[in-house]
C-alpha cells in the first residue's frame, strides 16, 4: 500500500482512545459535502424539470415554429395563405421537422342561459397532433375530424367549463362578428383538457377547422397558417432560420405565394421563456453558494486535522518524510472524504428525485407554478458533471491548506503542544 494513502487512513480514523478532533472534523466534513451534494441534485433536477414541463406546455398550445401571413395583425383575425402542398412538402423534409400542420383562428364569444365569455377558437384538420392535450385531458376525447363531413366537437379546458358550468355533452354556442354581422354556431362538447396554463386554458378551445374556414367566408384551401413541429427544441432557431431562407428563396424564383413569416416560439412568448432563462440563474447561484458553503467545512476540516497533527507532522518529517510526500497525505485525506460525502450525497439525492418522479409526493399549487406537482429532469450526464465539478473544486481549494505542512518545521512542531 502507498505510503501517503496509509498515513492518510490512519489520520482519518483518528486515535479512538484519545479525545480528538480528527474523528468530528472528518464527519463534518463529510456530511457538508454529502448534504451540498444533495441540494445541488434536488436544484437542478427540478429547476431542469420545471423548464421543460412550462416549455413543453407552450409549445404544446403553440408548436415549435410558425408559418403565418407577413402583416403587423397580432389578433387572430389573420389574412388567409392558400395552403400550398409543395411549400409544405419542401418544410417536412428539412432537417428536424417532425410534421406540419395547417391551422384556422378566430374569436368568438360563447353564450350560456347565465353567462358569456370571450375565447379563441382554434381550427384544426385530421393532421393536427393531439398528443399534448390527450395528455392533459380530464374527461371525453378530443376533436374528431372526419374527412367526410364537418365534426360539431369543440374541446374546451376545464377553467372554461367550470366557469360556464358546462359538461361533456352539453351544447355550446358561440357567436362570431363577420363584416358587421352576427353569425353563430353550435358546437357539442367532446372533451375538457387542464394544463394548469391558465393563460392559455381560459382563452382557447378547439374545433374542426372547416367551420371557421365557412365563417370567414374562405376556401376550402385556404388557411390562416402552418405549424411545424420539430424533433429537437434546441435546434429550433437555427431551423427557423432555414425556414425563412427557403420562403424568400421561392418567391425569388418567381413564385406567386403570398408573403409569408416565420417565427419561432421563443418570439411569439417572450416573456415567458425570459421568465424561464432566469431559472439558469437561479441554479448557478444555488450551486455557487452549496459549494461555497461545502468548501468552507472541507478546508475548515482538513485544517483542524492538520494542527492536531502538528506532532507527527514533524516526526514524520524527522524520520525522513517530504513535504511532497506529506502534501499527498493530506490531499488524499480530503479526496477520501470528498469521494465518501459525494457517494452518499448521489445516494440521497437520486433517491429523491426518483422517488418524486415516480409518486409526486410533492405538490403544487397550479395557479401560482402552472404545475399541480414539483417536476423532475434529471440524467447520468447531469450527475457524474456534479460530480466532476465538486470533486475538481474541492481538490483545488484543498491545495491551499495542504501546502501549510511545508511550513512546518520538526524542531518546533515536536515541541508543539
Amino acid at each position: 500500500m502507498n505510503i501517503s494513502i496509509f498515513i492518510a487512513r490512519r489520520l482519518t480514523h483518528g486515535d479512538k482512545e484519545s479525545r480528538n478532533l480528527s474523528g468530528p472534523a472528518v464527519k463534518v466534513a463529510t456530511a457538508a459535502v454529502a448534504l451540498g451534494m444533495v441540494v445541488m441534485i434536488i436544484s437542478v433536477a427540478v429547476g431542469l424539470g420545471f423548464k421543460q414541463e412550462i416549455r413543453d406546455k407552450i409549445v404544446g398550445f403553440g408548436t415549435h415554429i410558425q408559418l403565418t401571413s407577413l402583416n403587423l395583425n397580432s389578433s387572430f383575425e389573420t389574412p388567409p395563405l392558400t395552403y400550398d402542398t409543395l411549400l409544405v412538402e419542401q418544410i417536412e423534409r428539412t432537417a428536424g421537422v417532425r410534421s406540419v400542420q395547417p391551422y384556422i383562428t378566430k374569436p368568438g364569444i360563447i353564450k350560456t342561459d347565465d353567462s358569456f365569455q370571450g375565447i379563441a377558437l382554434k381550427g384544426v384538420d385530421s393532421r393536427y397532433d393531439w398528443s399534448f392535450l390527450r395528455s392533459c385531458l380530464t374527461g371525453g376525447d378530443v376533436v374528431a375530424t372526419p374527412d367526410s363531413a364537418k365534426s360539431d366537437d369543440i374541446l374546451m379546458s376545464r377553467t372554461l367549463t367550470s366557469m360556464l358550468k358546462l359538461r361533456i355533452g352539453d351544447p355550446v354556442r358561440m357567436f362570431f362578428v363577420q363584416d358587421g354581422k352576427v353569425r353563430a354556431r353550435r358546437f357539442t362538447l367532446s372533451g375538457i383538457f387542464d394544463s394548469h396554463f391558465e393563460e392559455f386554458d381560459k382563452s382557447l378551445a378547439y374545433v374542426d377547422m372547416r367551420h371557421l374556414s365557412q365563417l370567414n367566408g374562405w376556401e376550402p384551401s385556404q388557411v390562416s397558417g402552418y405549424e411545424v413541429l420539430l424533433t429537437d427544441f434546441d435546434k429550433m432557431e437555427d431551423v427557423a432560420d432555414e425556414l425563412a431562407s427557403e420562403v424568400l428563396g421561392r418567391r425569388g424564383r418567381g413564385s406567386d405565394d403570398e408573403m409569408i413569416r416565420v417565427r419561432h416560439i421563443r418570439d411569439l412568448q417572450p416573456q415567458i421563456f425570459g421568465w424561464l432563462d432566469l431559472l439558469d440563474q437561479n441554479i448557478l447561484v444555488i450551486l455557487v453558494l452549496v459549494i461555497a458553503v461545502a468548501g468552507l467545512n472541507m478546508v475548515s476540516g482538513l485544517l483542524i486535522i492538520i494542527l492536531e497533527h502538528t506532532n507527527t507532522i514533524g516526526v514524520l518529517k524527522a524520520i525522513g518524510a517530504t513535504n511532497g510526500m506529506l502534501r499527498k497525505v493530506f490531499i488524499a485525506m480530503a479526496l477520501r472524504i470528498v469521494g465518501i460525502g459525494l457517494l452518499i450525497g448521489d445516494v440521497i439525492g437520486v433517491g429523491l428525485c426518483a422517488a418524486q418522479k415516480a409518486t409526486g409526493m410533492v405538490g403544487l399549487n397550479p395557479d401560482n407554478y402552472y404545475l399541480d406537482t414539483v417536476p423532475i429532469l434529471l440524467s447520468a450526464s447531469h450527475i457524474v458533471l456534479l460530480n466532476a465539478g465538486v470533486g475538481l473544486l474541492s481538490l483545488l481549494l484543498m491545495l491551499g491548506p495542504s501546502g501549510m505542512v511545508a511550513r512546518i518545521t520538526p524542531a518546533k512542531s515536536i515541541r508543539f503542544n
